[in-house]
């Protein structure tokens, strides 16, 4: 069984449940969604498009999946996270917006959110004693030729090259789309997310996932609210 520390919005969150009719899943339940119709988009081509995006659901990564290390276990995992998040802030992200990222698409702050970067620097390196080393077989796929200096440093020292001063935050809503595609796609999503984008994203909790099998979806295992519980309805930190 892997893990991994992401943020995804609440269950309730009408995001949320944007996620989940687009890529068929809920990330909460782990059920299926019945997809809805989208214009210029079959549903076979809508089931090919969220194929990997679906097994990973609607979220947006802070530490990358990894299996624990001898000695820990999973209980004082959660009470380690649980302590950490304690001594968050919540804050917004002012807006995400539908972005390119190579070959795929995902969904992306519109302006540069140091708070996020922030929580998954920190993250990281609170949490590297849970992550069991990697095998010759992950680095392997990690495609260690196509990395830069700083992000073959990364995968060493992390575990995952796309972290510190290589990460950047986006919650992937495709997976890879041909070029020839992409005009068509990119406005099938903006239809499908633009009318649950335009107000800020609260990040106010740090979701705890987990891979059902060997290499099966994964889905939410807990929620961990940030800040004091006496304070988590007062404190929201300004927009970055």
């Amino acid at each position: 069984m892997r893990y991994a520390i992401c943020f995804t919005p609440a269950a309730s969150d009408p995001l949320t449940y944007a996620a989940a009719n687009w890529l068929g899943r809920n990330v909460f339940s782990g059920e299926m969604v019945e997809p809805t119709a989208i214009r210029g988009l079959s549903i076979h081509e809508v089931a090919f498009l969220t194929a990997v995006p679906r097994r990973y659901g609607f979220h947006g990564v802070l530490k990358a999946p990894f299996r624990l290390a001898p000695g820990v276990s999973e209980e004082q995992l959660l009470r380690d996270l649980m302590r950490f998040c304690g001594t968050l802030t919540p804050f917004h992200i002012k807006q995400l917006e539908v972005a390119r990222m190579g070959g795929f698409y995902s969904l992306v702050p519109s302006l540069p959110c140091e708070h996020i970067h922030y929580l998954a620097s920190a993250i990281v390196q609170q949490f590297d004693r849970f992550r069991a080393p990697l095998s010759d077989a992950d680095i392997e796929r990690s495609d260690p030729d196509g990395l830069s200096a700083a992000q073959f440093a990364n995968l060493h020292r992390w575990g995952c090259p796309h972290v510190m001063d290589e990460f950047r935050f986006h919650m992937p809503v495709t997976g890879s789309v041909s070029h020839q595609d992409m005009p068509r796609i990119e406005l099938a999503l903006r239809n499908v997310f633009g009318p649950v984008l335009a107000e800020p994203v609260k990040v106010s909790n740090v979701a705890l996932m987990f891979e059902e099998g060997n290499g099966g979806p994964f889905r939410v295992h807990s929620l961990h609210p940030m800040g004091k519980v006496t304070a988590r309805r007062e404190r929201v930190a300004v927009p970055a």
